[in-house]
Parts: structure tokens; sequence; C-alpha cells
């Protein structure tokens, strides 16, 4: 009895802990643009690879280009901050790594911006940058006129002209800032936490084997649960970055 009830104390704090995030698959990190949606045609590719192989030669920041042919349900806040955690853009002594995220089928784009460059991208420049240079080109559905003027704008940013950028983007800012989009994922992870809390009450009080079988199947499964990455091999990778959510969206 004792055995049983550990196990359900052990399968329940897992159930919480994966029932909170939505698995999600992640594209393979090919290069320092990755275009899934397939917005960009080679020339613009190879320049703005070009573009950002060069900041990171001239400051070590890693700044990604990343298309998307889904967000998979999720928000673009948490979809981004699980990227660039998984690909773990910028240095791991300075987390100076930064996204470029577009997911042209939810009508999203969003600035996702690594620890160590949160004082300097701030979320203000992240979304002026969004808003006066990306988002009108989007809406004439030019993604490639928009991706490269937004890159060019976070480059001289990213560069040494953070001060002038956050004296525009304050000048220019709205009233009001939009808020993050909800995690759309969160009532899922709702029904699979209650259904697994009466389950698992409902074993740990009846006993028997069929449900310590049941919990032995869910505990496996919680196990295998996590982000899933496409395969693919890469001639760059990001230098051990660290993310914590900061950043901006918009949405046209």
């Amino acid at each position: 009895m004792i055995r049983r009830a550990i196990f359900v104390a052990v399968a329940w704090i897992c159930l919480i802990g994966a029932g909170g995030a939505q698995t999600l698959s992640f594209p393979a990190l090919t290069g320092r643009v990755v275009d899934e949606a397939g917005v960009l045609d080679a020339t613009a590719r190879a320049a703005l690879t070009e573009a950002l192989a060069d900041l990171e030669k001239k400051t070590s920041d890693q700044l990604v280009v990343v298309t998307l042919k889904s967000l998979q349900g999720t928000s673009i806040e948490d979809y981004g901050y699980q990227l660039g955690r998984r690909w773990q853009i910028g240095q791991k002594d300075k987390n100076n790594g930064a996204l470029l995220i577009v997911a042209p089928t939810e009508r999203k784009v969003r600035i996702e911006v690594g620890y160590g460059l949160e004082g300097t991208l701030t979320d203000a420049i992240g979304k002026f940058i969004i808003e006066t240079s990306i988002l009108p080109r989007f809406k004439a559905g030019d993604f490639s006129g928009g991706i490269k003027r937004g890159v060019e704008d976070l480059i001289q940013v990213l560069s040494g002209n953070a001060e002038e950028w956050q004296r525009q983007a304050t000048q220019s800012s709205s009233p009001h800032i939009a808020q993050p989009d909800a995690d759309v994922s969160l009532w899922p992870a709702i029904v699979i936490v209650l259904i697994g809390a009466g389950l698992l009450i409902f074993c740990a009080t009846t006993g028997g084997t069929l449900c310590e079988a049941l919990l032995q199947i869910l505990f496996l499964m919680l196990l295998s649960r996590g982000g899933r990455s496409s395969h693919g091999r890469s001639s760059w990778s990001g230098g051990g970055g660290s993310f914590g959510g900061g950043g901006s969206s918009g949405s046209w």
C-alpha cells in the first residue's frame, strides 16, 4: 500500500509538470535562416545569412530568422521561448541570442530575446520595429521585404545604436502595449490534469492489478513527453544561450 501511494505521488508530480506544457515539434536548426514556411527565395536567404554572420562576427550576438508552418495550437510567445531554449541561440556565457519568428498561417510575428540582450533589445524597441518596419510590409504580402527590413533594424540596434532606437520607440509608443496572446493550449492541459487526477485518485483508493498497470503506462507516457526536433544537419549551431521569455509580438 505504501509503495502504491509513493508511485501515485510520483506519477501525479510528473503529470502536473507535463500537463502544463504542450508537446511541440521544432524545425532543425540548419543555419541562421530557417525558412520552414517557404516564404523566402534563395537570394533572400543568402543575403540574410550573410548579414547575420557579419553581425555575429562583429558583436558575437547570434540572431536567427525562422518562419514556421504552424504554431501547433500554442501562442507564438510560448513557442518562441521554447524554440530559443531548444536551439540555444547566443553564447553560453553571454546569453546574447535573439530570434525573429514569423508564423504566416496564424499571422503572427515575434522578436524573442535572450537574457543577455534584454537590456539592449528592449520590449519597446522590439515592438517599435515590428509595428513600423515589419507589419506594414507583411500586410501588403511582402514577407521577404518585411523580414529583410526587420533584420536590418535589429542589426542596427545590436551594433551599438540601442539608445537612439529606444528614444524613437519611447516617442512613438502608444498609450498601451499589446499584451501577449493567451496560450490556447491551457484548456487541453487542464483537461489532461483533471482526467489524470481522477484516475490517480481512483487507483489510489481501490488498488488492484489493473490500476497498477494503468499507472505504469501513464508514468511511461509522461516520461516520453517533451518537444520533438526535426532531423537535419547543420553547419552552424547556437552557442548555448538561454531565454527567459522576453520579447515583443505582433499580428496582421
